[in-house]
């Protein structure tokens, strides 16, 4: 089991995503090419899903595109970025995925721009 797995505890696969969305599978799909959202590949059958934190009162969290963005221009994998969304850190507390569902966008972004540098 990777270490992303052990610390995202609640997962979506894309069909289960489509339906919380009440899109089709192909817009989950645009949706990953666009980065709006990204997934790992999970379990025995290597499935790909999504983190159920990624769902909000049955909508994406608002900020996790640009977020995702910022930390694809600092260079990080997929699995790296989920990897960071999902540590716990003291100085927040919590988890930066934690922050963005509680609103704090602008904090979150600004410490994902700074690991660029």
């Amino acid at each position: 089991m990777s270490n992303i797995e052990n610390l995202v505890t609640k997962w979506l696969t894309l069909p289960d995503l489509a339906e919380q969305l009440d899109v089709s599978i192909k817009r989950v799909h645009s949706l990953l090419d666009e980065r709006a959202i990204v997934c790992a590949r999970i379990g025995k059958g290597k499935v790909r899903a999504v983190p159920a934190d990624f769902m909000l009162d049955g909508h994406l969290v608002e900020s996790l595109k640009g977020t995702i963005s910022v930390l694809v221009d600092s260079g990080y994998t997929d699995e790296e970025l989920l990897e960071w969304l999902f540590t716990a850190d003291e100085s927040l507390p919590g988890t930066p995925m934690e922050a963005l569902r509680l609103g704090r966008k602008t904090e979150i972004r600004r410490r994902a721009q700074a690991l660029s540098w």
